[in-house]
This record gives structure tokens, C-alpha cells and sequence, in this order.
């Protein structure tokens, strides 16, 4: 029974953890971008350049 309690504290204190990381990236502006990564996907990737190869 006494493992019992330990695992509840833990879980209590890991979730409370959980609670206080999302608050702070909310609070830091991490969430705030929710319409370029929707749209990312229709724009291209800019062109690579190919360097020219020398044949000998």
C-alpha cells in the first residue's frame, strides 16, 4: 500500500511539472504561430545551387 501512495506523489508531481512547463512556453509566446505551420507545405523549398563538376 505504501508504493501505492509513492506513485500517486510522483504522478502528482510530474503532472504539476507538465502544468508548469505549458504555462510558461504559453506566457513565453511559444504558441503563438498557429497559421504558418499550416501553411508551410504549400510554398517551395528556395532552389539549391549545383556546383559544376569538372570532368578530366
Amino acid at each position: 500500500m505504501k508504493i501505492m501512495f509513492l506513485l500517486i506523489g510522483c504522478s502528482l508531481v510530474m503532472a504539476v511539472g507538465f502544468l508548469i512547463a505549458f504555462i510558461w512556453s504559453v506566457k513565453s509566446g511559444q504558441m503563438e504561430d498557429d497559421y504558418t505551420p499550416s501553411v508551410r507545405i504549400l510554398f517551395d523549398d528556395k532552389p539549391v545551387k549545383e556546383e559544376a563538376s569538372e570532368i578530366e
